[in-house]
């Protein structure tokens, strides 16, 4: 029986091949869906994971944890740079690292933080120094550039047509270890740096506006109090003055510049909860990373199941071409089904022959169809690593076999209707066609 299936998949493998790719196909479509799924939501848990508590502004929580962990350019409301001062004497609290954003260099983001958080973010350098003057910066594992470079900071991005910062050149001093984050594209350097280029000095009296740059916003009702503090964003031209030798100083106080975001590390969880219920006020915001992406993953979750109900959709499609098929199929068969049975073949046995032969086809398809979908999925998430630095973990789960379970059993169900329809067929009827 099985040469006599082989003798007539090799004989009629123009259809077969159709119906292989339609099955594969379909399967791919929604194996894919459900893996880039999967792969974005735990990427994006494991990037929060570094990071316990992160303080901004009062306003969206989503976009501050976009911006702070993600590193997504967005403008961010500023907090008083009194809350730094305060956190870093709070006993509840091992490390505050103050960030901020706004300028970037070939495309990765420059961001302005602390010797603390890059110390701390991969657990270490791989190699070179960690930055000890505000000349240097530190790389992460994904930036293209090596150590010793100079990094010209560009105000915004080269797309939005920033200008090229004259006040300072970074050199890199250090690369971090891999983090699978969206920090691995940054190009970290001292905060007080990004203060200083941008024209923004400790105990400033028009601190809001004049810090607009830490965040990468841009007013131009405010261009009059940037010209004071020389930096007027709108224009393009910065009067900070940095010097690349000065040595860090982060002992912070109640006058430091505002921030759009604080990265905290609170000693234990319960300081954690209460450090987030404490600035949780009208003026700040406390989260947890990993909340935020719930309220995410949930909006992803009525995205997935969406693209499932479209994929089940091309499913169905591609069933019921099949079905069309094989009614074809096994009508321009007639006359040989006739024959085995005329020469003794019983009716089982042609049920069984026609039944294997499709079956086979459509378990090909499916096998065909999650390995299709798996590479898909696998060159999304590269894509979106490459342009995001989050790595992105495809594979299988145990949940996937039990959708593989349910497409054989349904391939099992559509290979029973060719099969009936040859089993119904009388040798005289089938000679006669």
């Amino acid at each position: 029986m099985i040469r006599f299936i082989l003798s007539d998949l090799r004989r009629l493998w123009a259809g077969s091949l159709v119906v292989v790719l339609l099955v594969a196909l379909a399967t791919a479509l929604g194996v894919s869906v459900v893996l880039q799924e999967r792969a974005l939501r735990l990427g994006s848990a494991r990037a929060a994971d570094k990071f316990d508590l992160v303080i901004g502004a009062g306003g969206s929580e989503t976009q501050l944890v976009l911006s702070s962990v993600f590193l997504q350019p967005s403008p961010l409301p500023l907090m008083p740079g009194e809350v730094l001062g305060k956190l870093a004497a709070d006993p509840r609290v091992d490390w505050a690292a103050p960030i901020g954003f706004g300028d970037s260099f070939s495309g990765y983001p420059i961001v302005g933080t602390t010797t603390m958080l890059a110390q701390n973010l991969s657990g270490g350098l791989a190699e070179g120094k960690i930055f000890a003057r505000e000349g240097e910066a530190v790389i992460g594992a994904a930036v293209k550039l090596s150590l010793g470079g100079e990094i010209k900071p560009m105000h915004g991005s080269l797309e939005e047509g920033g200008e090229t910062h004259t006040e300072l050149v970074y050199h890199i001093t250090g690369r971090l270890r891999p983090t699978g984050t969206a920090w691995d594209r940054a190009i970290l350097v001292p905060i007080q740096a990004v203060w200083h280029i941008h024209g923004m000095e400790e105990h400033a009296e028009d601190g809001e506006h004049e810090n607009e740059a830490a965040s990468g916003t841009d007013s131009a009702e405010h261009g009059h109090e940037h010209e004071k503090v020389g930096a007027d964003h709108d224009g393009h031209e910065h009067h900070g003055v940095a010097d690349p030798d000065a040595a860090l100083d982060e002992s912070w106080t109640a006058g430091a510049p505002g921030l759009p975001a604080i990265l905290v590390k609170p000693k234990t969880i319960a300081d954690a909860y209460k450090l987030r219920q404490d600035y949780r006020s009208g003026n700040t915001v406390a989260v947890f990373p990993g909340e935020v992406l719930t309220n995410l993953y949930a909006t992803l979750g009525d995205a997935k199941q969406i693209l499932v109900a479209v994929a089940s959709g091309a499913q169905v499609l591609v069933a019921a071409s099949l079905v069309l098929v094989t009614v074809i199929h096994i009508g321009q068969r007639r006359r040989q089904i006739g024959a085995l049975r005329a020469f003794g073949a019983p009716r089982g046995a042609i049920f069984g022959i026609v039944w294997l032969e499709f079956f086979f086809l459509v378990a090909v398809g499916i096998a065909l169809g999650f390995a299709l979908g798996y590479a898909a999925a696998l060159i999304l998430s590269s894509m979106f690593s490459q342009t995001s630095g989050i790595t992105m973990p495809v594979g299988f789960a145990r949940e996937d076999a039990a959708l593989a379970a349910v497409l054989l059993a349904f391939a099992t169900i559509l290979a029973a209707l060719p099969a009936v329809l040859a089993y119904r067929q009388s040798p005289a009827q089938a000679l006669r066609a």
